[in-house]
């Protein structure tokens, strides 16, 4: 796409800011870990219960996902979600039914019109605390 062409370049010419890792707040860092690090197949929960913080991250390092305790609790759509996928269509409802067996629930699936829908379809999922996730599969058509 051009827009990551653009960032590429301008990326290069200057010094950029990247993302490390994606906190999510909760109430239980240590259930909420243990979901994500199953969903996504990333082996070990780091927990931190001085301060009560998990953290998670694939096994080969990069972006990671940190898990902090906060007292208030969720109570609207979340503002900033993950998008998961999986590789095609195929794959969609088995993984669906692996989530939910982990504790995630279906919250909606997105409509979209006949000529995307036969190619890609896009499923809000909850974690066991209520944080929004998207899980896609398919391709978006040209």
């Amino acid at each position: 796409m051009a827009w990551t062409a653009a960032i590429e370049v301008s990326c290069r010419e200057v010094t950029c800011v990247q993302i490390n890792c994606v906190t999510v707040d909760c109430a239980d860092p240590r259930t909420v870990s243990a979901f994500w690090v199953e969903a996504l197949d990333w082996g070990a929960v780091h927990h931190d219960p001085e301060h009560d913080i998990a953290m998670i991250g694939p096994p080969d390092g990069g972006l990671f996902l940190e898990f902090v305790k906060v007292p208030e609790s969720k109570e609207r759509k979340n503002r900033l979600h993950l998008g998961c996928g999986v590789d095609s269509l195929d794959d969609l409802d088995p993984e669906i039914a692996r989530l939910e067996g982990l504790g995630a629930t279906v919250a909606w699936e997105e409509d979209f019109p006949p000529e995307v829908a036969v190619t890609y379809r896009n499923v809000v999922l909850r974690d066991p605390e209520g944080n929004e996730f998207c899980l896609a599969a398919g391709t978006l058509p040209d």
